[in-house]
């Protein structure tokens, strides 16, 4: 037998290939992650556990140079490094921020001073990180206005609430942004544009990491809790890792220690909570494929869609729910309907008689077979509506041109169809026990 021709050569090489696939391609040699290096280097930090580079699936984040164990201090990044208000207020703009009235909240003075030192360009002491950070973002506050209408109802209508959000920040703090002009030559509103502000909102929005800082005299009382975290913020995230991250008050550091193990040369991820696809979205611009946190939402308009008409406790009915907290997050998960959807719709499907019998349903008692049934019925109504428009809205996203936008979103519902598909069966089995 030729050499290389056998099992295990196969079974080798289908391991290499697999870890491939995986693996990142190192981007330390970049010209801007040299100057980010030495920047960092400066500010008296240097990684040796962690590597930039880019991965298939996850695009840019950190790569393991050696094992990691559980346990371990993957970053401890000294204070020196973060940008927080007390950078802000320290800075040259200062004196602006202080002396506005009425004060600027936190997130703003953080904002104003991304823009500023960013159309700096060469001469801002921060352009090693500036330079690494995107150049624009896929929140759906960024997204065209005909895409956004792809998207889920209710992820459609935060979004249109993030949006209006951030313009009226900026029509709001005009004047604020005006008595700024002596420190620019060039006219202000060039400097601090609509889409300037924008880009620094969701800088700091998407990457900044939670830290309590003291409270500033010139800044609103609103709590301070955001620092942007050079090279930390370039760790991606993963619904199924744990790490212990905090601002060490002894080491004045901010420190990650890794919770599980990792390979050398493989993806170093943190956990930026337990949310759900479309709050990924929302707040940081992407989806995480098979992520155990998604769920499809039902709305109440959804709830009573399949209900009859002309059920006069209907009203009745939804105040109950609405007093005890069952007309939000109703959803759809890998497990099926929700025990709160589900419980929801039983009370909605009480017949006159059995309408006395409320109190128990919330306490998770059945009341009757045909309750039961009915309400699974129902259940499995909405199911499908929900699959038919997740796949009226992929047809749909067919006919839009912008490409890059279009990618998350069809992720989005393609997500949310295999959650659909999960339920259908499972409300399928439900009902066969039934018959």
């Amino acid at each position: 037998m030729q050499k290389g021709r056998g099992r295990t050569s196969r079974i080798r090489r289908r391991k290499r290939f697999r870890s491939s696939e995986s693996r990142g391609v190192n981007e330390s040699y970049k010209p801007e992650f040299i100057e980010f290096k030495k920047w960092l280097k400066d500010k008296k930090f240097e990684d040796r556990n962690l590597t930039p580079a880019c991965f298939p699936g996850t695009g840019r984040g950190l790569m393991s140079k050696t094992s990691l164990q559980v346990g371990q201090m993957i970053i401890s990044l000294p204070e020196s490094c973060l940008l927080t208000t007390d950078t802000v207020i320290k800075s040259y703009l200062g004196p602006y921020i202080t002396k506005w009235k009425p004060p600027l909240p936190p997130l703003l003075a953080l904002c104003t001073f991304l823009v500023s030192e960013k159309h700096a360009g060469d001469k801002s002491l921060w352009k090693p990180y500036l330079e690494i950070l995107p150049k624009a973002y896929t929140c759906p506050v960024c997204l065209e206005p005909k895409v956004v209408k792809l998207l889920p109802k209710p992820l459609r209508a935060k979004a249109q609430e993030q949006r209006t959000h951030v313009q009226e920040i900026f029509t709001s703090y005009r004047d604020f942004f005006s008595s700024l002009q002596p420190l620019f030559s060039e006219a202000i509103e060039s400097v601090f544009n609509y889409s300037a502000l924008l880009w620094a909102w969701c800088t700091v929005n998407t990457r900044a990491v939670y830290m309590r800082h003291r409270q500033w005299e010139g800044v609103s009382a609103e709590p301070d809790t955001y620092a942007l975290a050079p090279f930390l913020d370039l760790l991606n995230h993963s619904p199924d890792v744990q790490v212990k991250a905090a601002f060490n008050e002894e080491t004045r550091c901010y420190e990650i220690r890794t919770a599980s193990r990792c390979r050398k040369h493989e993806e170093v991820f943190i956990c930026y909570g337990p949310h759900d696809n479309q709050r990924l979205f929302l707040e940081y611009g992407f989806v995480a494929v098979c992520n155990p946190h998604s769920c499809v939402y039902v709305s109440k308009d959804i709830l009573v869609k399949y209900l009859p008409s002309t059920d006069k406790q209907m009203n009745r009915k939804i105040s109950i729910l609405k007093d005890h907290g069952f007309t939000e997050n109703l959803t759809f998960g890998w497990d099926g309907p929700s025990w709160r959807l589900l419980t929801a719709l039983k009370l909605l499907c009480l017949e006159a008689e059995e309408f006395t019998c409320w109190k128990k349903i919330l306490l998770g008692e059945v009341i009757s077979d045909t309750n039961e049934k009915t309400s699974l019925d129902i259940s499995q109504k909405i199911c499908y509506y929900f699959i038919e428009e997740a796949n009226t809205m992929l047809q749909k996203g067919e006919e839009v041109a912008l490409i890059n936008q279009l990618t998350l979103v069809e992720t989005l519902w393609t997500e949310e169809l295999k959650i659909l598909h999960i339920s259908a069966e499972i409300l399928n089995n439900l009902q066969t026990a039934f018959t």
